[in-house]
């Protein structure tokens, strides 16, 4: 919960500082505050975790074991591809709204408000109902959210009801829906091995970052000038029905094999 505070803060205050300062503002605001951060865990925070001397070399030899797990391979997409809707989202999104809607960069980092929403309302679903439901239903739930309200949004847009409220507003169930399915998604990567959860971890997560990074600079590609919003909506719906069917397999194969959640 506490991540979706400053996505919720965090473009309203980019965008006003670009409106009115410039955007060399915004990076001398995080440089301010990376600096802030590094005295705070430089001063604050200890290490929890037992300590094993692990060389790097021998975390590599550790890849191959989790590579060749087809469960790790489908948390690990259903992961990617379902916070890769959101990374095409800010690739794209600031050339929806400026050059499609005519927005000013304090009210798109307004309204990028709205997708943070949706994820704290996820990941409360998450936080209160995963043990009940089951990881893998929760993920399969979050990802189907995000697609249901991606497939309004391409239908109202084809009908030509598109708009500055239609197209932001939608975003939260796509952030609700990543707000349900990543907390999962990372715990299903971290139980494959649990004896590897740690290079599980920064395996899965570079995965998931790469993947994401690679669809915020396909989106930024697709929307020449003259572009509608077309073309992202429909690369964000195409990234989360790739997510459904990412944790399909994991749950097919669960079944296969007589596994439980």
């Amino acid at each position: 919960m506490g991540m979706s505070l400053v996505p919720m803060i965090g473009p309203a205050i980019g965008g006003v500082l670009d409106q009115h300062i410039g955007w060399q503002a915004n990076f001398a605001l995080l440089l301010v505050l990376g600096l802030a951060v590094l005295a705070l865990v430089w001063a604050d925070m200890g290490e929890t975790a037992a300590l094993r001397r692990v060389s790097f070399a021998e975390q590599l030899r550790q890849y191959p074991a989790l590579l060749a797990s087809r469960r790790f391979w489908g948390y690990c997409l259903a992961a990617a591809f379902a916070s890769g809707c959101f990374f095409a989202y800010l690739g794209g999104a600031p050339y929806v709204g400026t050059e499609v809607f005519g927005l000013s960069s304090s009210q798109i980092g307004l309204l990028f408000g709205l997708t943070a929403v949706g994820y704290a309302g996820g990941n409360y679903i998450a936080g209160k109902f995963s043990e009940r439901v089951g990881m893998n239903k929760m993920v399969l739930m979050g990802t189907v959210m995000t697609t249901l309200g991606l497939t309004v949004l391409m239908l109202l847009t084809l009908a030509g009801l598109s708009g500055p409220v239609v197209f932001f507003g939608l975003t939260i169930a796509m952030g609700a829906g990543n707000g349900m399915t990543l907390p999962n998604a990372n715990a299903g990567i971290l139980s494959v091995r649990p004896d590897l959860a740690g290079t599980a971890a920064g395996l899965g997560g570079a995965i998931m970052i790469g993947g994401g990074a690679a669809l915020a600079a396909f989106a930024g590609a697709l929307l020449k000038p003259g572009a509608t919003e077309m073309p992202l909506i429909l690369l964000m719906l195409a990234s989360s029905v790739a997510s459904v069917l990412a944790i399909v397999a994991v749950i097919r194969r669960a079944r296969r094999l007589g596994l439980s959640r």
